[in-house]
């Protein structure tokens, strides 16, 4: 397997940032949709949209869905860890623990990364300094998020564990994904054999689960959500996703998490003319220390300053 960058260039950073907005634009369109389709269909519709577009898209720009067996284990393989498992274990415990709640144990992505990097990867170990990063900035997520979102801690132990067995999921997915790189698969090839996999897998599931056949026809607003969350924080979300994954590796991509609560804390303060609270400005410092802390660079000097 090729090796990846453990320190992200400026473009990889700007990747990652742009990533998280995407990402956390998703929970707008949510929830818009959910007000009128119940979860798992929003979810069948996310992948399949997004199937359906970047398929189009590697016909007109030319290029080739692999056939061969091998690639299609991998996108299935990617499929269930990435999406199946994950958003079907967030569903469930989202309707049973508080969604602040479920936010910060998301935020523990990172952390699962780098321990199941370390273990399983030969170049994305775990340092005193990375993991120094991780933990403050889970520190930061969780204090933008807020605290009193602990207060439920310890209630509905099977949702919680669902929650983070979803970020634990996600660190798999991260790992598994690396695989691409070296089988010569494009990013945009990539992103369209997973979630083209991933509608085979969910469709079934929402059409037991959920009958949408015997939904009322939702309004032309929570369809542009869903074609928003299909097109946008999905489709060009993973084309993004797997070229940060091909050259930064799981760790550094999974820090998105921690810079998503920030995209939306600044996204309503330029659009809906919200206000940054105190708890939001340490918050969001706690984030950029640990980051730097991940990234290592700006620690450098000092480091040699000390030896």
């Amino acid at each position: 397997m090729d090796t990846v960058n453990t320190k992200m260039g400026a473009s990889e950073w700007l990747l990652l940032v742009v990533l998280s907005v995407l990402w956390g634009g998703s929970f707008f369109f949510v929830g818009v949709a959910v007000k009128a389709l119940p979860p798992l269909t929003i979810v069948a519709l996310r992948v399949g949209l997004a199937a359906i577009a970047l398929n189009l898209i590697v016909r007109v720009t030319g290029l080739r869905m692999p056939r061969e067996w091998r690639y299609w284990k991998a996108f299935f393989g990617m499929g269930l860890l990435n999406n199946m498992i994950p958003f079907c274990l967030i569903v469930w415990g989202q309707m049973h623990i508080a969604s602040g709640l479920a936010s910060i144990f998301n935020a523990t992505t990172p952390l699962f990364t780098a321990i199941v990097a370390h273990v399983f990867t030969k170049d994305e170990k775990i340092s005193g300094g990375r993991m120094g990063g991780i933990l403050v900035g889970f520190t930061g997520v969780a204090v933008i998020i807020g605290l009193d979102s602990l207060d439920g801690l310890g209630t509905s132990t099977l949702a919680q564990f669902a929650v983070l067995g979803a970020a634990l999921s996600y660190a798999f997915a991260g790992v598994y994904g690396r695989r691409f790189k070296s089988m010569g698969a494009a990013p945009l090839v990539t992103a369209t054999g997973q979630v083209t996999a991933s509608t085979l897998l969910l469709t079934p599931l929402a059409l037991v689960v959920d009958q949408p056949w015997t939904l009322a026809m939702p309004g032309l607003g929570v369809w542009t959500a869903v074609t928003g969350l299909a097109l946008i924080s999905t489709a060009l979300a993973y084309i993004i996703y797997f070229r940060i994954l091909a050259t930064a590796g799981a760790i550094n991509l999974l820090l998105v998490t921690f810079l998503i609560p920030v995209s939306a804390i600044l996204l309503g303060v330029a659009f809906l003319g919200e206000q940054l609270a105190g708890k939001d400005l340490v918050g969001m410092s706690l984030i950029c220390l640990g980051l730097a802390a991940i990234d290592g660079r700006l620690f450098s000097p000092l480091k040699d300053r000390l030896r």
